[in-house]
């Protein structure tokens, strides 16, 4: 049904409105109680099987949606009700911004994968958090990730202070914080990655979110495909050395290799960030080898690519704690995440495991 209403619709539609229409059906269908009830009965079945703890965190299941879908934190509990074991929201930055001109989100459909150059639109750090803070907490409140970027008007060297301002007002309601230096859609960002950089920024990030907090508030960095392999060894070393809480791998890429978009429209499509199929094999390989060179001492959470029950299990496999997606549901529509529950469930029980965490790991050679 999703497919022929894509097909019929969506797939004509710009990207960007298209997102817009179908994120308001989520949060209208939420605000309905007996149609959300329906809802959720239907695509959020739940397998105590799948329930896990990552990041001292007791969740559902494993699976996420990432950072960019809902990057205000206007439809956390519609996305939870359509299967989402925890929302990361975000990007959010220290202060409010348009992003970058439209058109900036464009489907590669022959590849099942999008280039957006959105560039951390968003309505900054303080709105975003007074909406967190007038949120009612239950025992049903997903669980909820906060990804924070740079202004893109902020100069490079005045970065920390920017990170700080969005830390520190959103800290208090994050179930786990995300530092992401690895867009590729804010200029001078990706050199932020750089260790040397890097370490001061994510150690007076820690300082700020334990300022503002009563507890410990788990604190990840997001990076990039396109770094080598050199450098994630060094990131990887660093947040041990850090103490910091996982490492979310990986963001969207650069590169443009081997798709089957013709080139002609790649070429008028520009620049921007690939995400989707395309990046599956590079992200499972730095999924690797952070979980060898780290040995399971801080939370991995993988993303790029995934798109069935099979390819999460692979990540699982491989040495994810906790898995996300994002590219496969504007692919796959609202029945995306059932599927992928069912066929994770199936796949945990035929290996005979009793809890998707003992599989975490089980496939490294």
């Amino acid at each position: 049904m999703y497919k022929l209403l894509f097909n019929l619709l969506f797939k004509k539609m710009d990207p960007e409105k298209a997102h817009h229409l179908a994120f308001f059906w989520i949060r209208l269908a939420r605000s309905v109680p007996g149609l959300r009830s329906l809802v959720r009965a239907v695509l959020a079945p739940r397998d105590p099987k799948l329930r896990t703890t990552a990041l001292g965190l007791d969740l559902p299941g494993p699976f996420g949606l990432g950072a960019g879908f809902d990057k205000n934190g206007i439809g956390i509990d519609g996305l939870s009700m359509l299967g989402f074991d925890y929302v990361e929201i975000g990007t959010v930055t220290g202060e409010p911004q348009p992003g970058n001109p439209a058109p900036r989100l464009f489907r590669l459909v022959e590849d099942r994968a999008l280039i957006n150059r959105m560039g951390f639109n968003n309505q900054g750090s303080a709105r975003v958090a007074a909406r967190l803070a007038a949120r009612p907490h239950t025992s049903s409140t997903p669980v909820i990730g906060v990804n924070i970027g740079k202004t893109k008007v902020v100069p490079e060297d005045e970065a920390t202070a920017d990170y700080l301002k969005s830390a520190k007002a959103l800290a208090p309601y994050a179930d786990y914080l995300v530092v992401n230096v690895s867009s590729p859609n804010t200029p001078g960002l990706r050199n932020l990655q750089a260790v040397q950089v890097l370490g001061p920024l994510l150690w007076d990030v820690r300082k700020a979110a334990d300022e503002v907090t009563t507890h410990h508030v788990p604190l990840l960095v997001k990076i990039a495909p396109d770094l080598a392999d050199e450098d994630i060894d060094e990131i990887a070393d660093m947040a041990l050395h850090l103490g910091l809480d996982g490492i979310i791998a990986t963001n969207t890429t650069i590169g443009r290799e081997g798709l089957r978009t013709p080139a002609a429209r790649i070429e008028e499509i520009g620049m921007g960030g690939l995400s989707g199929a395309p990046l599956k094999a590079r992200s499972l390989e730095v999924l690797e080898r952070l979980r060898k060179r780290t040995d399971g001492r801080l939370a991995i959470v993988s993303v790029g690519g995934i798109e069935t029950a099979e390819d999460a299990w692979q990540r699982i496999l491989a040495g994810a704690d906790l898995v996300q997606g994002y590219s496969a549901f504007i692919y796959e529509g609202p029945f995306w995440m059932r599927k992928v529950h069912k066929g994770l469930s199936a796949r945990l029980r035929a290996a005979g495991y009793a809890s998707i965490g003992e599989a975490v790991g089980k496939g490294i050679r």
